[in-house]
């Protein structure tokens, strides 16, 4: 509902941002300006098996303050676009928490993603800051619990597997180098 202007009608997703308080969204067709909340967004991301599940739902029983979702139920496989780092889907998360924040509540948003793939969508503008938690854990122990999983989520194939360790790799070695840089938490145990 944002991106449509109150001014002139007008959709677009591309509106400048004020850095003044209160912040405000200007119409680049009328230069209407728009008054809105730009709050933080609050990524747990990892490998899969690497706990963010786990810690969503123990998350959940204390959440007041902000909302907690996780990426996966807005998935379908009109988004599955490597080719552009899914963008469409990042895109659409973004916007989906800017209207969240409009109730005055953070989100907190659970799933694999790297800070590129939220940091280059048009979106990013509308929040202020976005923190990354990245949840690792020991090899071993990641093939472990990826194996034990459900034979009908296919986490044990040797596909997935490799995919999973070698992010779960990618996340350790890089998660200082990102921009941001992401906070690296160990759940092995």
């Amino acid at each position: 509902m944002f991106n449509v202007c109150p001014g002139c009608g007008e959709y677009t997703d591309a509106k400048e941002i004020t850095s003044s308080l209160p912040v405000r969204a200007v119409c680049p067709a009328c230069k209407y300006e728009h008054r809105f909340l730009s709050l933080p967004l609050f990524v747990v991301t990892g490998a899969s098996g690497s706990g963010k599940t786990t810690a969503a739902l123990n998350l959940v029983e204390m959440a007041q303050d902000f909302v907690i979702l996780d990426q996966d139920i807005l998935w379908n496989d009109g988004f599955n676009a490597p080719e552009n780092d899914y963008r469409i889907f990042r895109n659409t998360w973004l916007r989906m928490v800017k209207n969240i924040h409009q109730a005055g509540k953070p989100v907190v948003l659970f799933g694999s993603a790297t800070p590129q793939q939220y940091e280059s969508c048009i979106e990013r503008r509308y929040l202020s800051h976005i923190h990354y938690l990245a949840l690792v854990c020991e090899s071993s122990e990641l093939e472990r619990r990826l194996v034990e999983r459900p034979h009908w989520r296919n986490s044990g194939s040797a596909e997935n597997l490799q995919k999973m360790l070698d992010f779960n790799k990618w996340l350790c070695e890089n998660a200082s180098r990102t921009e941001p840089k992401m906070t690296l938490l160990d759940t092995t145990k």
